[in-house]
């Protein structure tokens, strides 16, 4: 039973990953595509993001150049907005976009949400969480494997439950994440729109850029779900071996 049960949580995870694999290459595609479309403005994202940054009265975040594809990002914690080789001095459609969604997490920190506060607590938290949850439920299903025939509870079982508990700091950081993403899209276009920097047309471009980046983050919280789901059934099964 309990080896029936071990596959059967890696089963679970099946949808996630595929859902996972779907998401990259939508975002890919969506990008390589609107990559090659410049936007008739002719800006580049580093200035978009200055004039985006500016108006929206975030004068202390810097812009930085940083390297990699697809590496842009906003450290609230330096007021560092980053963008990528690809994006930095690149005017398309894409770029923009990207350049865009970054100022919009600046604007999040620099006008107080909740959200991104709670995310940036959730980092240094969840990394931890992550890093010791699969070696205690490891351990502890040695332990419970080890207690044997025990009916009361082992410190085998505790452990595992602790690692569980550790593990799911993991998808409550990719629910949080979730909105803010979502909302940082909603900033990027409405700005982008307001400030004219692209057509209606283009606009409907950026969208589909940051709706396939969205997707992303949807996965990693079905997958972290996925994962969570995976630690319960391992403790079940254990457990109901000594039954």
């Amino acid at each position: 039973m309990i080896t029936f049960m071990y596959y059967a949580s890696f089963i679970i995870l099946i949808p996630g990953l595929l859902f996972s694999i779907f998401a990259q290459i939508w975002i890919k595609c969506a990008y390589s595509k609107y990559s090659k479309k410049q936007a008739r403005s002719g800006v580049t994202a580093e200035n978009v993001s200055r004039d985006l940054l500016d108006k929206n009265e975030c004068f202390g975040v810097s812009i930085a150049h940083i390297s990699g594809d697809l590496t842009d990002n906003y450290n609230p914690k330096t007021d560092v907005l980053s963008l990528s080789d690809s994006v930095y001095g690149s005017s398309s459609i894409a770029a923009v976009a990207v350049a865009a969604h970054e100022c919009g997490h600046a604007c999040q920190k620099h006008q107080g949400s909740f959200l991104l506060r709670l995310r940036s607590i959730l980092v240094p938290i969840t990394n931890i969480g992550s890093r010791l949850a699969v070696p205690l439920a490891v351990v502890g299903v040695v332990l419970e494997l080890i207690a044997g025939g025990a009916s009361s509870t082992s410190v085998g079982t505790y452990v595992v439950c602790f690692s569980i508990i550790l593990y799911s700091l993991s998808t409550l950081f990719a629910l949080v994440t979730l909105p803010v993403e979502f909302n940082a899209s909603h900033r990027a276009l409405a700005m982008l729109k307001d400030d004219g920097v692209l057509e209606r047309d283009e606009i409907s471009g950026a969208r589909k850029v940051l709706t396939a980046a969205a997707m992303t983050y949807v996965a990693a919280l079905v997958v972290s779900f996925l994962y969570f789901l995976r630690f319960l059934i391992i403790l079940s099964s254990v457990r109901g071996k000594k039954k």
